[in-house]
């Protein structure tokens, strides 16, 4: 498709689509049907539009492209979890994944090919960034990670992570416009506060999320509260200090009254000591929060390894007892380098 000059019409809104169908002689009303079919029914292909006529059919079939993306592989956790490796209409290949749980069916979705932050503990930021995805690769993603938790453990998806490959807000437009065509009562009508996206922490985008008055949930991957700890292991805050970053979320939180989650993976020797805590906790008084303490997923790439469970949970019981809400969380899918920070893909055969 990407060697055509058929037009992406998941890139038009309603109103250019009806433009579009107006040029083309057809009644606007048609556009709207159209617009349904791709967004409310993810319909990936004009043959699937049962009530357009054959014509129109072929017509836009001449003029127009539904980049869809495929399910190039996917790969089963012992813990149920399911990695995918989704190959987009340029060939390009992003990974995805299923975490299933008792109560919940989440997706974690990519929002880059690749990734132009470089932090040293994760997969992906050993990986140069190839493009920014579309929205609606973006959207596809989750309509095919729906599919699967539903065929695979007969539930839908009841929550989405921006988690996956790419910083989202590098790719600001395209991951809030696939944020609205997921919410959006003539798109899949999900609730944004089953949505979450992580940022490693850019300031300037933090402030611009306040002012577009987002209503999902925010996470920040911080990993150390200590300004020369997070310089060595996340170079983005070299540029995003923590002084930088505390004065985006205090302006964030004051236009939205949303409370923001802190991931902090804890790594052996590096960031687990009590004083590492004291620290975190420091930065927590700035804004309602709570704090996902998480495992550390090696890589091949990385030296870094997982803190003791014991240092681990003395690391929390200190959290808790400053009165910070405190989960620990257990890696899904480590076992397929699914888990969080493992994400890379490999080969894209």
């Amino acid at each position: 498709m990407s060697a055509t000059n058929k037009i992406d019409i998941r890139s038009l809104d309603l109103p250019q689509l009806q433009q579009h169908f107006t040029a083309m002689s057809e009644p606007a009303y048609r556009a709207k049907q159209v617009y349904q079919w791709l967004w409310e029914k993810s319909a990936r292909s004009f043959a699937e539009m049962s009530n357009l006529s054959k014509d129109l059919r072929n017509k836009l079939d001449e003029n127009y492209a539904i980049n869809v993306v495929e399910v190039n592989n996917s790969q089963f956790s012992n813990d149920h979890t399911i990695k995918n490796a989704f190959r987009l209409y340029d060939g390009n290949i992003v990974e995805g994944v299923l975490i299933p749980m008792d109560d919940r069916m989440t997706a974690c979705v990519s929002s880059q090919v690749g990734c132009s932050l470089t932090c040293k503990f994760c997969a992906t930021g050993y990986m140069d960034r190839k493009r920014n995805l579309n929205a609606d690769e973006i959207y596809d993603q989750v309509v095919l990670i729906d599919q699967q938790a539903k065929k695979n453990y007969n539930a839908p998806l009841t929550n989405i992570v921006y988690m996956g490959m790419g910083e989202p807000l590098l790719n600001y437009a395209n991951v809030m416009k696939s944020i609205e065509r997921i919410t959006a009562p003539d798109g899949l009508n999900m609730s944004y506060k089953r949505i979450t996206v992580s940022t490693a922490g850019i300031s300037k985008m933090i402030k611009k999320l306040a002012d577009d008055g987002a209503k999902f949930n925010l996470a920040l991957s911080l990993h150390a509260a200590n300004d020369k700890k997070r310089n060595e292991i996340m170079p983005i805050n070299e540029h995003n200090s923590l002084k930088a970053l505390s004065e985006s979320l205090k302006y964030y939180f004051a236009k939205t009254k949303n409370p923001v989650t802190y991931e902090y993976i804890v790594f052996n020797h590096f960031n687990d000591e009590i004083e590492d805590a004291m620290e975190l906790a420091k930065f927590c008084k700035h804004i309602p929060c709570k704090v996902n303490l998480i495992e550390y997923n090696p890589i091949q790439f990385a030296d870094f390894l997982n803190a003791d469970g014991d240092k681990i949970d003395a690391f929390s019981d200190y959290l808790k007892s400053q009165g910070i809400t405190t989960n620990i969380r257990r890696s899904r899918g480590k076992d397929i380098d699914a888990a969080c920070g493992q994400l890379a893909v490999k080969e894209q055969n």
